[in-house]
């Protein structure tokens, strides 16, 4: 039986470095006492914010002073909690720096009421007439943009006092999904019995072994199914949450109150869902291909991860990993790539799977230093793929941290997929280049139009789901558990269409989607996919100041508006043009794909 180490019996070069966060328990509580200190002298400027110039730089100079150390010992928390979710003493500093970050909503809940009250164009004389807060001019424009959805001083503190209450389907969530989850176990390819995790089942569903996807995909699924019960009243909480929040701040849907932030029109979140329902004919052809290449019957559901191509099984070490995704992201140029390097010299990366460790995949960035990647690496091409994937992310971060002052360090999360989907088109180019035998060509165009399935068409798909859940809510209709996996089934048919065996587990599927507890997020891998597409097209073409703009792009963090960001970079998003070509690409591969079979 697959044996799950202890953390504590993991090697330490195969774990991240927290000590540059925090050095230790005691270095912990003296940032914790630091932190409650700047908040008493935040609350000092309660009514004097604005009062001149000087008092506005003074708050945010201390505002930065206080979410430079806060930030720290709030990811360090973190950081070590999701590398053993059932160590109850990692938990007590979560609880701690969650206790702080509720202190802070409840003490500084004034200063949006208090500020918003001043009128935009005194701010403005305020900037123009010092240079020092210059600087903050485009956060001052992105903060008055939020005046017709800021509460009276008195509202923002209840708010604050209740929102230790909200949150809480998430993290039950998250025990449910991770410390508390037992598939069972399953046959593999050699009939040994294997535990199944969250790490290995991406593994088990693309066994050539047909009856191995099976067990993973039924055993996985019969968990939900299980709990369904749980899972929805869970999620049916968050949903509310979401349309709750949204109407006391006064948008008009829980989906503008989640776009806001990016500046993006809801109207362009449905035009996704337009572009994707008039392109579905390519994805029916593309499965019908992956159907008569595995020569099957039926195309199940768990038929839909395995590549279609007739080759063993890669496996990697961790270093041939690596090496590999090194030689892939040359076309970024030699900078890039000796700034990545150090991601494997200064240990940012926690790299395998240990008892108790969050399930998945991703990196944290902070200011003023390295990020942090979370990997459970398993030897398979895709965590090949997983790594390229959340090293785009830490260089995304590891460019704006440096070229960017703390105000604007942080990019928006709807650019936040695009670097480390560029580095999974520029990884699939190199191995289609490297490719010397038809059948590994094969390998690699299935890879990328499974890339994009999973991408654009299923996370679109998700983010139909999401859309249609929230307006039940808002329209006062009943979100039980069989509306929850009634939707979702009609969905999954529709874009899977009537070719595909819809096998009945997959109704359930919604319910182990740790996205959907962030409301609306999952369209941005869509949309981060089409940029990215765009963006290595131009760069693998050499087409002129293609690498500069990209790597501008990585070095704009949040410095303007995140389509404008794009715009600067030669992409127009709102045109819909990059989805549109994102899946005319898809529609040629196919055809691609479909010469090559002949």
């Amino acid at each position: 039986m697959e044996k799950e180490i202890k953390r504590s019996e993991v090697l330490e070069e195969n774990t991240w470095d927290l000590t540059r966060l925090v050095k230790d328990e005691s270095d912990f509580n003296q940032k914790l006492d630091m932190c409650y200190k700047l908040l008493d002298e935040l609350v000092t400027f309660k009514g004097h914010i604005l009062d001149s110039s000087k008092t506005l730089l003074d708050f945010y100079k201390k505002s930065e002073e206080y979410d430079l150390i806060s930030n720290r010992i709030y990811i360090w928390a973190y950081l070590n909690i999701d590398t053993d979710t059932t160590d109850s003493a990692k938990q007590v500093f979560g609880e701690k720096v969650t206790e702080l970050a509720d202190k802070e909503a409840e003490l500084l809940a004034f200063i949006s009421p208090e500020m918003l009250s001043v009128p935009y164009s005194k701010v403005l004389e305020y900037i123009d007439g010092n240079k020092e807060l210059e600087i903050y001019r485009q956060n001052l424009k992105d903060f008055y943009r939020y005046q017709a959805h800021t509460l009276t001083e008195t509202e923002e503190g209840l708010l604050g006092k209740v929102s230790s209450m909200l949150g809480n389907n998430s993290k039950a969530f998250a025990k449910l999904n991770n410390a508390d989850v037992d598939f069972g176990n399953i046959q593999d390819e050699n009939n040994e019995e294997i535990k199944l995790t969250h790490a290995n089942f991406g593994k088990y569903l693309e066994s050539k072994n047909r009856e191995v996807r099976k067990q993973a995909f039924t055993k996985m699924h019969e968990y939900y199914k299980k709990h369904i019960n749980t899972f929805a009243v869970l999620y049916s909480g968050q949903v509310n949450e979401d349309c709750t929040n949204s109407k006391i701040r006064k948008y008009n849907s829980a989906l503008e109150a989640s776009l806001y932030s990016d500046n993006i029109p809801v109207s362009f979140y449905k035009k996704l869902l337009e572009t994707v329902h008039n392109n579905l004919e390519p994805m029916y052809k593309y499965l019908d291909i992956r159907k008569n290449k595995l020569g099957l019957d039926e195309l199940h559901m768990y038929d839909m991860h395995i590549n279609i191509a007739d080759l063993p099984e890669q496996k990697f070490t961790f270093e041939e990993g690596k090496e590999i995704v090194l030689e892939a992201l040359k076309p970024l140029g030699e900078t890039y790539i000796n700034d990545l390097k150090q991601a494997f010299t200064n240990r940012w990366i926690d790299k395998y799977p240990n008892k108790g460790k969050r399930s998945g995949a991703y990196q944290w960035g902070i200011y003023d230093e390295d990020p942090y990647v979370l990997l459970n690496f398993n030897g398979t091409l895709e965590s090949v793929s997983t790594m390229a994937h959340e090293l785009g992310h830490a260089m995304h971060s590891y460019y704006s941290d440096k070229y960017q002052p703390f105000v604007y360090h942080d990019y928006p999360i709807v650019l936040a997929e695009i670097a480390s989907t560029v580095n999974e088109v520029l990884l699939n180019e190199y191995l289609l280049k490297s490719a010397k035998t038809k059948e590994e060509k094969i390998y690699h165009i299935s890879d990328l139009l499974n890339t994009i399935r999973a991408t654009i068409y299923r996370q679109l798909m998700f983010a139909e789901f999401e859309m249609k859940i929230h307006e039940l809510k808002e329209n006062s209709e009943p979100i039980t558990e069989q509306v929850l996996s009634n939707t979702y089934y009609e969905l999954n048919k529709l874009y899977y269409g009537n070719n595909v065996v819809s096998d009945d587990l997959i109704r359930y599927e919604w319910a182990r989607i740790p996205h959907f507890y962030t409301a609306f997020y999952v369209y941005k891998y869509a949309t981060g996919l089409a940029a990215a597409l765009a963006f290595a097209s131009r760069i693998l073409n050499n087409e002129e100041n293609a690498l500069e703009e990209y790597l501008t792009f990585l070095s704009s963090g949040g410095s303007k508006d995140p389509f404008d960001i794009l715009k600067d970079a030669g992409l127009d998003m709102e045109s819909g043009r990059p989805l549109e070509e994102a899946l005319k690409l898809f529609n040629d591969k196919v055809n691609e794909l479909e010469e090559l079979l002949k």
